[in-house]
């Protein structure tokens, strides 16, 4: 069975960056944090609650890794019993959306710099997970795919 992609589908599970993850307890103390759906986002942390800032941060490393390798990234699963949902970053969630809308378009950083009447050097930036690029570019870079943003807190 193969795992389901966000490049299959855009919208999933609400279009949420937030993954289940487990915290193991480790025969040394602490915890030891896994994704099922990320296993390259590995972590540790004392407490429950330095795991979920630690999460955070694993989570954060490696969906930006994929971009950065042009890779796939995973659609979270539901949470399963025991398991402690973590979200990406805001930012790092709208930078991989815009990434998913140009694979699933098919389209080029020229394609959408052409479309944002940027220079292509503005649409790398905007990938970059180093850049601190403005919400409201990315949210740009959104609509031109057909995508709106929402906030939801919960």
């Amino acid at each position: 069975m193969r795992k389901e992609l966000w490049t299959v589908k855009f919208v999933k599970h609400g279009g949420s960056f937030t993954y289940p993850a487990k915290f193991t307890p480790d025969a040394d103390g602490g915890f030891v944090v896994t994704f099922r759906d990320v296993p390259e986002a590995i972590t540790q942390g004392e407490t429950i609650e330095e795991c979920r800032e630690q999460a955070a941060g694993a989570l954060q490393a490696a969906i930006e890794t994929y971009i950065e390798r042009r890779m796939p990234i995973p659609v979270p699963s539901a949470a399963k019993r025991g398991e402690h949902m973590v979200s990406l970053p805001t930012r790092t969630a709208l930078k991989a959306f815009v990434y998913i809308g140009m694979i699933e378009r098919h389209m080029s950083n020229v394609a959408l710099a052409k479309v944002l009447h940027v220079n292509e050097k503005e649409v790398r930036r905007m990938l970059d997970p180093g850049h601190p690029t403005k919400a409201e570019a990315l949210e740009r870079a959104l609509a031109a795919m057909g995508k709106r943003v929402e906030i939801r807190v919960h």
